[in-house]
């Protein structure tokens, strides 16, 4: 399990010694993520990837649950209301929750993709005001360590909170 950690950074300079020391403190390249302000050269940094920039992931989630309860409340329909000559199964409810979580997903993760990431909002301001943003991807296990080592040779990065647990996917 890895929790996602967050730091703001003030500059490209300070980013890459901070990538030095992490691949150093075996935390591997894929597992770090920078963000910058539009127009920022993050020039051979692991930029952050759509999925943790926008609200693909929080839309998906709202789309499945809002989709799955429109789906249950068509099939019931369906079965109250049958078509002429058609006698409707309980699978009726179930297909019909399927479908509409499944559509649900897609339509709001695609409304979503162009929204920025909700979890960001607090960064928003400084990084508009050109600091960088880090989300490092680390074991449970060392987080204590990551942080300490952030403290002791970075002072200069500012610690921003963890995520419990980082998204499955992005």
């Amino acid at each position: 399990m890895r929790r996602r950690l967050y730091f703001v950074l003030p500059d490209i300079a300070s980013a890459k010694q901070i990538v030095n020391d992490l691949l150093l403190a075996r935390i591997e390249d894929r597992h770090m993520h920078f963000l910058a302000k539009d127009g920022v050269s993050l020039d051979g940094l692991h930029e952050a990837s759509i999925l943790q920039k926008s609200d693909i992931v929080h839309g998906a989630e709202s789309g499945i649950v809002i989709g799955g309860v429109a789906g249950i409340v068509a099939g019931v329909a369906v079965m109250m209301f049958p078509p002429t000559g058609a006698s409707m199964q309980l699978v009726t409810v179930l297909i019909t929750a399927v479908l509409g979580s499944v559509f649900g997903a897609w339509v709001s993760s695609m409304i979503a993709s162009s929204v920025p990431n909700s979890r960001l909002r607090e960064f928003e301001h400084e990084i508009e005001n050109g600091k960088i943003l880090l989300m490092v991807d680390v074991p449970a296990a060392r987080v204590a360590d990551i942080r300490e080592l952030f403290g002791k040779r970075h002072p200069e990065a500012s610690g921003r909170g963890q995520e419990p647990t980082i998204p499955a996917f992005p």
